[in-house]
């Protein structure tokens, strides 16, 4: 009995390790792909010959997106958004979830915040009444309009998953430091925070990731090309090319790519940022959404 046990114990881990090897391999075959046409001649992928390996290799597309200066621009302004965007909801969430987090006993207006915060994941006012809000405020043109503006999208959810995180830690840990005199903020910053690290930093995550692939907040709100970030500026970059105005040497470019894979070459230069940074919070993504995602 013990000897069949341990076989089919063995024979269940070789079948969970295909399983993994096969999703694994379904992830990585799209950004491969991806790659292999980015580097083919405009040919073969028009003729569909490119699979895993490229056909006719070349940079064309790549020297094509770098050539221009505004491409640069364009990445440094993501960056700030990036940068500015996570550390901003980062605070935000943080010091929503605390007092959300807390007993209507506790804090008396816990129930209508967490219904107003709500409300506004559930329902919105459209994209012209928020342009002329963002207008008003001064903000077109202005990397505010980006960072304030889509991070509130997110905001409602990844406040609900640090809420029901806190509330998971021990009360002894909160009723420990006051007696020791501890107020709210140290409370917050010297044992929510620290001990939130999987839930604030997957967050974090979400954050990184939208903000850097968001690109329609760019063309509303944004008037000068100067002004657009990365996803913006590659999504135009075809789209508003001029024939009338065009040099030689543009249609001379233009005849050596495609839309196809000069596509391709937009998609893998927006992934690389993610896939540089994922492997560092990944470790906490699934601790951090698990134990936000349950309400006791």
């Amino acid at each position: 009995m013990v000897k069949d046990t341990t076989v089919s114990s063995k024979v269940f881990d070789v079948l969970l390790i295909l399983i993994l090897l096969a999703i694994t391999i379904t992830c990585i075959l799209p950004i491969w792909y991806t790659l292999a046409l980015s580097l083919s001649s405009k040919t073969a992928a028009a003729a569909g010959q490119v699979w895993l390996w490229p056909v006719e290799f070349n940079f064309n597309s790549y020297n094509e997106i770098l050539k221009d200066n505004q491409f640069f621009h364009s990445f440094w302004i993501s960056i700030q958004r990036v940068a500015l965007g996570a550390v901003l909801n980062f605070f935000v969430v943080a010091l929503l979830a605390y007092p959300l987090s807390k007993s209507s006993r506790d804090f008396g207006q816990r129930n209508v915040l967490m219904w107003v915060l709500v409300f506004t994941m559930l329902f919105n006012g459209g994209l012209i009444p928020l342009y002329l809000t963002v207008k008003q405020l001064g903000l077109i043109n202005s990397i505010w309009a980006l960072v304030l503006v889509a991070g509130a999208q997110g905001l409602v959810f990844n406040v609900i998953l640090v809420v029901n995180f806190f509330r998971n830690l021990p009360k002894e840990l909160e009723e420990a430091g006051l007696v020791d005199g501890a107020g709210p903020w140290t409370l917050l910053f010297k044992v929510f925070i620290p001990l939130s690290v999987p839930v604030l930093a997957t967050v974090t995550l979400f954050s990184i990731v939208m903000h850097w692939n968001e690109f329609l907040y760019g063309l509303v709100f944004m008037t000068r090309e100067q002004f657009y970030p990365l996803q913006t500026y590659i999504q135009q970059m075809v789209v508003m090319l001029d024939p009338s105005t065009m040099t030689e040497d543009q249609y001379r470019r233009l005849s050596q790519i495609s839309n196809r894979t000069l596509n391709a070459s937009k998609i893998f230069i927006a992934m690389i940022p993610v896939l540089i940074v994922y492997p560092f919070l990944q470790r906490y993504f699934i601790h951090g959404i698990t134990l936000g995602s349950v309400k006791e």
